[in-house]
């Protein structure tokens, strides 16, 4: 004889729903927007974070293999994906500007003094700072889902058993059988909570350590950008 096996508890889940409270369905179905919500900024924030990993590793080999720290200015369509294209062309417009300030006109006679390499270095370090922004773009959005999610959930237990006991009282039966089915629905709302945190949390978790992985490499780009142009343009003072 077969019996009856629960292979996944879907249908309890559903009977659940329907037998909660509405505030119950209304936190239900809030859950289960922003469990789509968390998806969408993880799977588009990790496919950004592929691309930009990628792209920085080929850009930043093409910039130590370049003899001129602005020798790569022309390439830039290859990188489009890296924050260190767009680091790169602000420095580099950064140098030209100051060139142009001195009254050079070609790059490779141009001479800087340290004050001008000050001035490139803030505008590096400005650019930096507004790309790491864009990288953690909606982040803030999931970190919400991960610390939320369960709250909501407890909140949504809380009241369905809330109601469940007072309807008890008022109905002035005190057997199990009379409550059961109104706290199976309020519990529904804790267990969806979690189902909403836990991959929450763990995408929030890889995607923030990406974000660090990049976030160093940039750092560690426009310091090697500055001292590049450091070493090839600026004149120290005698």
């Amino acid at each position: 004889m077969i019996e009856y096996i629960h292979l996944f508890p879907v249908a309890d889940m559903a009977s659940a729903f329907w037998q909660s409270t509405l505030p119950g369905k209304l936190i239900v179905l809030i859950l289960f927007v922003g469990s789509a919500a968390a998806w969408t900024i993880m799977w588009t924030k990790g496919q950004q974070l592929r691309n930009a990993s990628a792209a920085t590793q080929r850009f930043l080999k093409t910039f130590r293999d370049a003899s001129n720290p602005l020798g790569i200015s022309v390439r830039q369509g290859s990188f489009t994906h890296t924050p260190l294209e767009v680091i790169y062309q602000e420095g580099c417009r950064a140098v030209e500007l100051e060139c142009q300030s001195e009254g050079g006109g070609d790059l490779s006679d141009a001479r800087l003094n340290m004050h001008q390499l000050e001035t490139i270095r803030a505008v590096v370090d400005r650019t930096l700072a507004d790309e790491v922004l864009l990288l953690e773009d909606q982040m803030g959005l999931l970190a919400t889902a991960v610390s939320a999610a369960p709250f909501l959930g407890l909140l949504g237990t809380v009241w369905g058993v809330m109601d469940a006991f007072s309807g008890m009282a008022m109905a002035g039966n005190a057997a199990l059988s009379a409550v059961a089915p109104g706290i199976s629905g309020a519990l529904l709302t804790t267990i969806i909570g979690l189902i909403v945190a836990l991959p929450s949390m763990i995408g929030y978790n890889l995607l923030s350590a990406e974000i660090r992985r990049i976030s160093v490499q940039m750092d560690n780009f426009a310091q090697e950008f500055v001292s590049g142009v450091q070493k090839t343009y600026v004149v120290e003072a005698e």
